[in-house]
């Protein structure tokens, strides 16, 4: 896995809205990128519906914000629209995993990504990284508060 103050790798993924996203076209601002494993699963869906009620929190540090699972841009469409989510939906559906893997946050016999996630600065070093402890275990609204306040105080 990453680690924090290493470069992280840049990546072109296809939105749930069919758009090609690229992470080295956002230099210049922290983006936060949210490795997830499945789209409509319990767990997934309460930490997507966490991060669209902390929107307003990444965007006042000007921040963007990624999620990324290896679930195909067809079911991704149909999350956000059931979701209501407004922010961007990344397929790494094919080939299977390899930005996770770029990341260093895929779990080969599953398939599927860890619940991990990167704090970009606007140069693309890691700032800060915060992963569960198990797959069926959520990210806590506090380690996203945290790592919003680091990005916070280095912009300060």
């Amino acid at each position: 896995m990453l680690d924090i103050g290493q470069f992280a790798p840049d990546f072109t993924l296809t939105n749930q809205y069919g758009e090609e996203v690229q992470l080295s076209e956002h230099r210049g601002r922290p983006v936060v990128v949210v490795f997830y494993p499945f789209a409509f699963s319990s767990v997934c869906t309460g930490e997507m519906c966490q991060l669209q009620d902390m929107l307003e929190e990444v965007q006042e540090v000007d921040a963007l914000l990624l999620a990324i699972s290896t679930d195909t841009t067809h079911v991704l469409k149909a999350f956000a629209n059931v979701e209501s989510l407004e922010f961007d939906l990344l397929s790494d559906f094919w080939p299977h995993g390899q930005v996770a893997e770029s990341y260093g946050v895929l779990d080969p016999e599953k398939g599927v990504p860890s619940r991990t996630t990167f704090l970009i600065d606007g140069d693309g070093i890691i700032l800060d990284r915060f992963t569960s402890a198990e797959l069926g275990i959520p990210r806590t609204v506090d380690s996203y508060r945290e790592a919003l306040s680091k990005l916070a105080e280095q912009r300060a």
